[in-house]
């Protein structure tokens, strides 16, 4: 875990928590962002179009259903980048389920260790 935002009261989307604890100026000279690769699920669209100097691995979005298109499928291709994506995903949010079952970040420390 490199990054930890502030904690927000309520509901708040994560994509609008991202905007307000990383705006755009800090992110870009921030070596910590550049540096390394940013893994985004879907509730991020349009990350891509905020922070384009940024390496983001997000999933392709299925298109939707339309009179020209009834049955719309993601190609071959897309499929693939999108299980390489949910494979490594999934590193993280067990890293973050981690953190928040051993309330690590909402409570304060009280043992003897420095």
């Amino acid at each position: 875990m490199l990054f930890l935002g502030s904690t927000h009261e309520g509901s708040v989307h994560d994509f609008s928590m991202l905007k307000t604890d990383c705006p755009k100026e800090q992110v870009i000279d921030n070596e910590l962002f550049i540096n390394s690769i940013l893994w985004a699920d879907l509730g991020y669209q349009g990350i891509l179009k905020l922070y384009e100097s940024l390496r983001i691995e997000i999933p392709h979005k299925r298109p939707r259903k339309t009179k020209k298109n009834p049955e719309p499928e993601l190609t071959k291709e897309q499929k693939e980048y999108n299980s390489y994506v949910s494979a490594t995903r999934i590193k993280v949010e067990n890293s973050i389920g981690g953190i928040k079952i051993s309330k690590i970040v909402s409570d304060r420390f009280r043992g003897r260790k420095e």
